[in-house]
């Protein structure tokens, strides 16, 4: 960390909703987080907009050039080194930023963040870690989309750094691990997770062996560990799943005197249930297993989103999530 306040660059300018929403997700963390924004994207745009929220407290850092969603990150990132993820990798990489938070071309990202700083001496492979919020409480997947072929020395790897993280910032003295499958034997699933399953039973993680795909939702354990494909589509359906469950209640509830009688009744535990299965909540997915901090938004991150994620990268920063990965690797 670079000073006593922690610094963050947030990509100004990825995300569905950017920059707008970005700046507002900025001002709320800088007014409410104790930390300072360095807001990267093209200086004359962000200056701009800005100037209509009041907010000339932000710093901005210029960064001309954009990444488009249909390039191919790692090129991209190498042609455009004055595009917004990479100078803002390169601020952390200078110790001008402590962490770094976008909702941009996942892709470009993380070959900005792997090209700027490298990984972990002895990570063979980064994750993308996602909070899965459960009634029962959140629950770690990874990987959720960085890595779709995977060995079995991947997954365990995941595990650790999944377990790192569980500790220092859900705040679970010893999170327990499941491996996701087709069933809980050992037997079950292909070569890789019969033989990943092996490596984390040897392991000294709190592995409770296989877990099946609802056992998520019922917060069976805190970390679970799949490949990247698997958990990319794990994570849509989830996202897709609790989108209609509240639409279908909201049409219920229009439907009549009565059934909105009743909704008016259920509001405040829906609203409560609602809150709790709320990805904005949780901000974003830390990259995990590079040598730095760097959050990845969803990309239809609002300002809640945005202020949740730049708070979870000063948790990360300000609890050496890094260093803790380094020692369980």
């Amino acid at each position: 960390m670079v000073s006593d306040l922690v610094i963050i660059a947030v990509d100004a300018i990825g995300g569905d909703y950017a920059p707008q929403e970005i700046i507002k997700g900025g001002i709320e963390a800088q007014r409410d987080s104790e930390v300072k924004i360095l807001l990267v994207g093209p200086q004359k745009l962000l200056r701009e907009q800005i100037a209509g929220y009041g907010a000339d407290f932000l710093e901005i850092v210029d960064a001309p050039e954009v990444i488009e969603m249909g390039e191919k990150a790692a090129q991209a990132v190498r042609a455009k080194e004055h595009s917004s993820p990479m100078v803002a990798a390169k601020l952390c990489r200078e110790q001008r930023a402590d962490g770094f938070v976008s909702a941009g071309n996942t892709g470009a990202v993380m070959a900005a963040a792997l090209l700027t700083w490298g990984r972990i001496p002895g990570v063979k492979r980064p994750a993308i870690a996602i909070v899965i919020p459960t009634p029962s409480g959140p629950v770690l997947l990874l990987d959720a989309g960085a890595n779709a072929d995977c060995k079995p020395e991947n997954l365990l790897q995941f595990a650790q750094m999944g377990s790192a993280y569980a500790r220092k910032i859900l705040n679970i003295d010893n999170p327990s691990v499941g491996l996701l499958n087709v069933g809980e034997e050992e037997s079950k699933g292909s070569e890789l997770y019969q033989q990943a399953h092996q490596l984390l039973k040897a392991s000294s993680l709190h592995f409770l062996g296989n877990i099946e795909g609802r056992d998520i939702v019922h917060a069976k354990v805190n970390v679970v560990v799949c490949d990247g494909l698997t958990g990319n589509i794990v994570l849509k359906l989830l996202e897709g799943t609790t989108e209609v469950f509240f639409s279908e209640i909201k049409n219920k509830i229009k439907e009549s005197f009565l059934t909105r009688m009743a909704g008016a009744v259920l509001a405040p535990g829906l609203l409560d249930l609602k809150k709790k299965l709320d990805y904005e909540e949780y901000g974003g997915a830390p990259l995990l297993g590079l040598n730095g901090v760097c959050i990845i938004s969803h990309g239809k991150s609002k300002a809640k989103a945005i202020k949740n994620a730049i708070r979870v990268a000063k948790r990360m920063v300000l609890n050496n999530v890094v260093m803790e990965i380094k020692e369980e690797i």
